[in-house]
């Protein structure tokens, strides 16, 4: 997914939802922080997204440009309706959220997470796809080290569960 892909996919889901500003949590949230982001970043074909103020709105876009639709066969990537408990966060995530909003967007906000909440996300969840997408990030020095391990901190996981994603990270750091 590109920048480009992900601006049409907040204009469709804020038109879809007559909302003005969706959250995006998802990996290709990086592209509001980094619109030209390594291509290992963006290998994802779905961004995951809900409404802000309607997040029992996010079925809509499921229904509509979700997988399987026939947005993603025309387009090659789609949106994955999401809800705010999807992701664990570090505290105070909201606050550094990540402004994304132009013309491509039609005006409407997707407001993205900012990298290094994203790298703890992608922690906390730990799938296989999640390790090398954090090692990536601090490979190409996107993520600083030092704030990563904050976030990891303030992540609302075990004081175990902090302290062995801190040591993997360190043991990446670049």
């Amino acid at each position: 997914m590109k920048r480009a892909d992900l601006e049409h996919l907040i204009r469709a889901a804020a038109a879809i939802t007559d909302e003005y500003e969706l959250v995006v949590i998802g990996s290709q949230s990086i592209l509001a922080s980094f619109p030209d982001a390594p291509e290992e970043l963006l290998k994802s074909m779905e961004a995951d997204l809900y409404p802000l103020h309607r997040p029992e709105m996010a079925d809509l876009i499921d229904g509509s440009i979700g997988e399987l639709s026939p947005f993603q066969e025309r387009f090659g990537y789609y949106a994955q309706s999401v809800s705010p408990s999807t992701a664990i966060l570090p505290t105070g995530w909201q606050d550094r959220l990540v402004r994304l909003q132009n013309q491509n967007t039609d005006l409407r906000v997707g407001l993205c997470l900012e990298p290094h909440d994203l790298a703890a996300a992608k922690l906390a969840a730990g799938r296989d796809k999640d390790w090398p997408f954090v090692q990536a990030l601090l490979a190409h020095r996107i993520v600083s080290v030092q704030t990563l391990v904050s976030r990891v901190r303030d992540l609302p996981i075990t004081s175990e569960r902090k302290e062995a994603l801190t040591k993997w990270i360190v043991a990446r750091a670049p």
